[in-house]
């Protein structure tokens, strides 16, 4: 009888260790994820930075975000479409933000245009092009990128970004819980 109950003791032990590394390996790409600061660490969004060259020193890939730091009274950020961003309009915008600290979350594989709607902002060079590429943990090419999230920040310019995975305290927090009650008999 103790040696059934010892052989029922490894089963579970051996769940529980299937279990943490099935989360692990489903957090790996998110681990990966990188935010990026517009502008940063030569400008910030404004009317200074070249944000061809910025971009072009960067990839981008599904998962990362975008933080644009401006003054309020000076700049917005405004997602646009191709045609919008070509033509400097943000008539027919996708998103607008207007906190001073904006974060984007770049979602889905596929080209994402912001700009400044302040008048001639976006002609004097205020726009920005994204290219979001698949990496090989990412998956296949989806379709058209998702809107963006609402910033989560407040008015404030000089407050720090919000922390770039807060699912991952949640998800750690409920994995304690599950290898607590998978273990428990054991004890």
């Amino acid at each position: 009888m103790e040696r059934a109950r010892g052989g029922g003791r490894a089963a579970m032990a051996a769940a529980a260790a299937v279990m943490v590394a099935a989360v692990v390996l489903a957090q790996a790409p998110a681990a990966s994820a990188t935010t990026y600061t517009v502008g940063a660490p030569e400008g910030l969004w404004d009317m200074e930075t070249d944000y061809n060259e910025w971009v072009a020193r960067r990839t981008f890939h599904p998962g990362d975000k975008l933080t644009f730091t401006y003054s309020r009274e000076l700049h917005d950020v405004v997602e646009v479409t191709k045609a919008g961003y070509e033509a400097c309009s943000n008539a027919n915008n996708i998103s607008a933000f207007r906190s001073g600290n904006d974060v984007v979350a770049l979602t889905a594989v596929g080209t994402r245009y912001f700009l400044c709607g302040l008048t001639g902002h976006c002609d004097s060079g205020m726009k920005i092009r994204i290219d979001v590429v698949a990496t090989s943990a990412s998956g296949p090419v989806a379709g058209p990128s998702a809107a963006p999230l609402p910033s989560t920040s407040s008015s404030s310019a000089s407050l720090p970004a919000p922390p770039a995975t807060p699912a991952a305290a949640v998800i750690a927090g409920s994995l304690v819980l599950v290898l607590l009650y998978a273990l428990l008999p054991l004890w």
